[in-house]
């Protein structure tokens, strides 16, 4: 047996080979599972029950295929552009505490308010990874730059609402004050699915995935992601590219940070209840897109049902707490193994 490259891998054989990755995904996942005493058809079973087939579940889906689509759809562009963000989490945050500050002590007008909120998530979130940007000039490889800066992020978050802006009615938990009703976003009834996030998700998504294949600046990128050295000889700036891209991956993790706080929980609180690892999960979203924003429309509410059936699986079946973990990680796993049959053919001949 013996691998030979593939010059041009076609769009069918990277697609068979994703979905077969997954597969594989999660027949390790029954295997996981049948270790752990439980059957796999009654895990599966119950976890598209408890979500595509529960009105509940399905609301919890479409909570959490917000803020997936929307950095799944940055991430993609990232990866696509050789630039590899892990900082999502982080830049979530810092849109999430921009967008805080300008709904409570910020004088806009109610009219301008949400807005207002967006546009500073969107630039918190931007600011952050462009971090990663400016080290990455100075020869700091950005994966574990914005690695790190998930860290920093999470801590200011604790300072700041355990000082500055602890609310004056807390009580044992720390968060700030309530933000002006102006700055809540609008929700599907008895949901917390912040629709006009949604809307925007689908829409960035369309709109960059336009971007990436019929605009100057997509046609950089992609020579940029897939040839850095012809790239180079057309006069192409790499650097320049990285610095777009990551300012507008960061600004699309800004906002979703910006709508959790202000279409949820309307206040800033302890960084773990504004992601439930939103900024880790999404780089499967964007790896199972093979760097196509508009399939992050499929990809991200596929990890949203993983995500949503976990919780399920923890409390019907009394399963660890991580096992949402293990099918991040098994998918992850699988996903990159595959990307060596995307770019190679299997040859079977005699020795």
């Amino acid at each position: 047996m013996r691998f030979v490259a593939v010059t041009a891998p076609s769009a069918a054989r990277t697609a068979l080979v994703t979905v077969a990755s997954v597969v594989v995904a999660l027949l390790v996942c029954a295997l996981v599972f049948a270790l752990a005493g439980q059957s796999s058809a009654e895990v599966y079973g119950t976890m598209l029950r408890g979500t595509l087939g529960d009105p509940t579940g399905l609301a919890e889906v479409g909570r959490r295929t917000i803020p997936l689509l929307l950095i799944g759809v940055g991430l993609a562009l990232a990866f696509r552009a050789q630039f590899f963000n892990i900082g999502a989490e982080g830049q979530l945050l810092l849109g999430a505490v921009f967008a805080a500050g300008t709904a409570l002590f910020l004088p806009v007008p109610g009219a301008l308010l949400v807005p207002a909120v967006f546009v500073s998530g969107f630039i918190g979130g931007g600011l952050w990874a462009l971090v990663a940007a400016a080290l990455r000039r100075v020869n700091v490889n950005e994966i574990l730059s914005t690695l790190m800066l998930n860290y920093i992020a999470v801590a200011l978050v604790t300072y700041l609402i355990a000082g500055p802006w602890k609310g004056k009615d807390v009580r044992g938990y720390i968060y700030t004050d309530t933000f002006p009703q102006g700055a809540w976003l609008p929700t599907l009834s008895g949901t917390q699915v912040h629709w006009p996030t949604l809307l925007l998700g689908v829409a960035l998504a369309l709109g960059l995935q336009w971007l990436l294949s019929r605009s100057t600046f997509g046609y950089a990128l992609r020579v940029v992601g897939e040839n850095p050295g012809a790239a180079h000889y057309a006069g192409l700036s790499s650097a320049r590219v990285a610095t777009l891209v990551a300012l507008l991956t960061g600004g699309l993790a800004g906002l979703a940070g910006a709508g959790e706080v202000a279409g949820i929980h309307h206040r800033l609180l302890e960084a773990s209840q504004i992601s439930l690892g939103y900024g880790f999960t999404a780089v499967i979203v964007a790896w199972l897109a093979r760097g196509n924003p508009a399939l992050c429309l499929i990809t991200a509410p596929l990890m949203a049902v993983i995500l949503a059936g976990g919780d399920l699986l923890k409390i019907d079946l009394n399963l660890p707490f991580r096992v949402v973990d293990i099918f991040s990680g098994v998918i992850l796993l699988c996903l990159i193994a595959s990307e060596v049959f995307v770019r190679h053919r299997v040859q079977w001949a005699r020795a």
